[in-house]
């Protein structure tokens, strides 16, 4: 035991020689030269190193460097900084003075993926022909050649030509391969903007054994959490899987991918190219598309904001911080051919649900067409067929819907309408505007549509009881109706037609029909002072007792109605007199008429005859 414990000693004591001596015979300064004229060879890019070398012993054979440096051809700023770096070596290779590199580790890096970063071609380099492909791809001088590489408390700034600067804050990388090139990465930072954060954990695995011919790999698992201001009070979290796969030529496939969202799944693939043409092709699927816990449901307790939901979002943003105007003319989908394809075994959107739903739309670089966009909500059917163009500052929208038997009461919650109306609505029409919110719809949209409905309710009013009772007043109590404590008119059909102009809903051919009711009117909604002005002739055919003759009489009688004011304080008018006084002197001008036809041999015959001509 006593020569093993001295045989271990004589090997340490070695080892930490032959290592002291090491470190005094090497001089790691003497490798910058060769690091930097290595990497630029190599990549085309500049390394710079600051400072001294130094070497570290312990727990690992490294070299710290001060502050470093990496910039392309061409840019003005460099791609990546960092206050230190540490460059673990293997030590066999420095007996003979060549330095090998197994792991690569920056502290408080910033990495700048900006315009004013990328390879800057010089202004008097030739160009190539439209119709040739591009000379320098985008893997070219890189190759992932080192067993490990560690990035700690560092900034990723991300900017797309035009486009606004996006910080990725506290990045923790850490990425290795082993001999057979099997890499994998594990990474997690953070986005804080637009008074949202993002959290991204990410685990995956890479084969760069066919780089840069070909990329394949694996995202085991890819946890987010995004917070903040219009968002659904729980955020909005979640976890991404799905296989990659890249080629040289630039084209992609994502397959088996998995998306979770709050309580939504979606899965499908995603495919294409990000070469000159860019295509991409989108296919998802989702047993159930919860809109309302993504987007939430805007509660506001004036009455005057978007439906509330069981949803509602965190908050809005400060005025402040809300820009000006969103220039859609950066959005990505201005910048690819897509095809677009989504189905849904249910979906919920401002607490209506729909079933068996279907999208398909094809973009051309901002012009989207909606081939199909249909489903079914209970005994209903809905299709939106439409296209959107959002290829200029703001979006334009075009829509041809069609619904059959759609319940029209939640319909109306959803658009923040009152919720005056129930049954079962049909249309069919045309609607175009700018803006694609429910705010846009209501307040910037135009068109037209033929509406019906079915076993319709105005609920708040009785239409029978009111005519009735006004009746009863102004003829002494002749005639009565049937005493009621329903609220509300039921009218089996109603049908009428639709004009919308930027706010301003106006229904014209208005007719209704019941069982001892008919009506007919039109009127207009101010939808912004949530105030609506209609007139009808209302007649009530049935239900009266009394006098027969003038319970005959009201029963072929329209009577003028008014409903006007705050669509939550109505007020309503009745004149009920004048048609009734109408109705009966017509009928004593006849009665008198047939008298005189029946006398007119006699001079009385004659004198009414002739007094009811002149009058």
């Amino acid at each position: 035991m006593r020569r093993l414990i001295t045989t271990l000693a004589i090997l340490l004591v070695v080892i930490v020689a032959g290592m002291t001596a090491l470190v005094l015979l090497v001089n790691p300064n003497d490798f910058r030269t060769y690091m930097v004229n290595q990497v630029e060879q190599r990549s085309g890019y500049k390394l710079t190193l600051e400072g001294s070398l130094r070497w570290h012993v312990w727990p690992q054979l490294s070299i710290l460097a001060g502050r470093m440096t990496l910039t392309a051809p061409g840019a003005t700023e460099p791609m990546v900084s960092a206050e230190n770096m540490r460059l673990d070596v293997h030590l066999l290779p420095l007996l003979s003075h060549q330095l090998s590199v197994k792991e690569v580790m920056l502290k408080g890096a910033i990495i700048r993926l900006t315009p004013q970063s990328k390879v800057q071609r010089p202004a008097d380099a030739p160009v190539a022909p439209g119709n040739l492909p591009d000379t320098h791809p985008i893997d070219e001088g890189w190759k992932f050649d080192i067993a490990s590489l560690q990035v700690a408390d560092s900034l990723l700034i991300w900017q797309q030509p035009g486009g606004e600067q996006i910080n990725f804050r506290d990045i923790a990388l850490s990425m290795s391969q082993n001999e057979h090139q099997q890499a994998h990465i594990e990474l997690s930072s953070r986005v804080n903007r637009d008074q949202r954060d993002l959290q991204l954990n990410l685990n995956a695995d890479m084969n760069v054994a066919d780089y840069p011919r070909q990329l394949t790999g694996v995202i085991n698992s890819l946890d987010y959490t995004l917070k903040g201001a219009d968002l659904p009070v729980q955020g909005v979290s979640g976890k991404l899987g799905v296989n990659a796969r890249w080629r040289e030529d630039q084209t992609f496939a994502l397959d088996n991918l998995s998306l979770s969202a709050n309580d939504t799944v979606l899965t499908g693939s995603l495919s294409g190219t990000l070469a000159a043409a860019r295509t991409l092709n989108l296919n998802l699927q989702a047993a159930n598309l919860n809109l309302d816990a993504l987007l939430g449901s805007v509660a506001d307790n004036s009455g005057k904001g978007a439906a509330t939901g069981e949803n509602t979002v965190s908050g809005k943003r400060p005025v402040i911080a809300d820009p000006v105007e969103f220039n859609h003319q950066d959005s990505l989908l201005n910048q690819f051919r897509m095809q677009i394809a989504l189905s849904a075994q249910a979906m919920q959107w401002r607490n209506m649900t729909f079933s068996n739903v279907t999208f398909a739309a094809y973009n051309q670089r901002g012009d989207i067409t909606i081939h199909q966009f249909s489903g079914n909500s209970q005994q209903g059917h809905f299709s939106l067929p439409g296209r959107l163009d959002i290829r200029d500052v703001e979006s334009r929208a075009t829509f041809t819907p069609s619904l059959q038997n759609i319940e029209i009461a939640p319909l109306l919650k959803a658009f923040d309408m009152p919720e005056s109306l129930a049954g079962a609505l049909t249309l069919d029409g045309t609607f175009s505007g700018m803006g694609l919110s429910v705010e846009d719809v209501k307040q910037r949209w135009k068109g037209s549509a033929k509406l019906s409905m079915n076993n319709a309710q105005l609920l708040g009013l009785n239409f029978q009881q009111l005519v009735q009772r006004a009746v009863a007043n102004n003829s002494s109590n002749r005639v009565q109706g049937a005493e009621s404590d329903v609220d509300y008119t039921e009218i089996n059909q109603l049908s009428a037609n639709a004009q919308l102009n930027r706010g301003a809903l106006k229904l014209e051919q208005l007719k209704g029909a019941a069982a001892i009711l008919n009506l007919a009117g039109s009127g207009d909604v101010d939808i912004a002072r949530r105030q609506c002005d209609f007139t009808f002739q209302v007649t009530v055919t049935g239900g009266w007792r009394g006098d027969s003759e003038l319970a005959k009489t009201l029963s072929e009688t329209p009577i003028p109605m008014r409903i006007y004011g705050d669509w939550n304080a109505l007020n309503y008018t009745l004149d009920v007199g004048r048609p009734l006084r109408q109705r009966l002197e017509d009928e004593a001008r006849q009665r008198l008429r047939n008298w005189a036809d029946n006398n007119q041999d006699k001079q009385r015959g004659k004198d009414v005859k002739q007094f009811l001509n002149s009058h």
